[in-house]
């Protein structure tokens, strides 16, 4: 018998576990939050559905979930993202280029081969997350959360200056 006060969830359970864990969310943010926050209430809610290929293309999608999603090849440039949730979402081969990702809680998403090029990914939380082969030109990371060898095969790839900040994407991935 387990000693956790919970029945650990099987992998056909993990769907629905997700979905209470985010349904618990929403609650809370109902009952507890300010006015200011309760303006995620009143965004889209692409929660584990498939958006490959899709348009969000210079959308304010600031707050939006985007928990679970299959977004393979969507286009999210010029997209302002700022403090949305990405959390376990396969965004391989996207396009992110010139978006708003500031503030983004990115944890254990797939972002391989994507383009993040001249986009701002202040204070994001990246861990678990994978950036192979992504394109990481003129993106500013500062004090982003990434795990250490993320931020390693980055900085072998990282160069230029982000348009908007002025901050060199080196310099705030913290390369050596």
């Amino acid at each position: 018998m387990s000693s956790l006060p919970f029945p650990r969830p099987q992998p056909a359970g993990m769907r629905r576990h997700l979905l209470l864990g985010l349904a618990l969310a929403a609650l809370w943010l109902l009952l507890g939050a300010s006015p200011v926050r309760a303006d995620f209430l009143d965004r889209v809610d692409y929660t584990l559905t498939n958006q490959s290929g899709a348009d969000f293309h210079g959308q304010e999608l600031s707050e939006s979930s985007f928990a679970g999603v299959e977004a393979r090849g969507a286009d999210f440039s010029g997209a302002d993202l700022h403090a949305a949730i990405l959390t376990q979402g396969d965004f391989a081969q996207a396009d992110f280029s010139g978006a708003d990702l500031s503030d983004t809680l990115l944890d254990r998403a797939v972002f391989e081969g994507a383009d993040l090029s001249g986009a701002l990914l202040r204070g994001v939380i990246a861990s678990g997350s994978s950036f192979a082969g992504a394109t990481v030109t003129g993106a500013d990371f500062s004090d982003a959360i990434l795990d250490r060898a993320d931020r390693v095969d980055l900085c072998r790839r990282a160069e230029g200056t982000n348009p908007r900040t002025g901050v060199n994407t080196r310099l705030s991935l913290e390369c050596g």
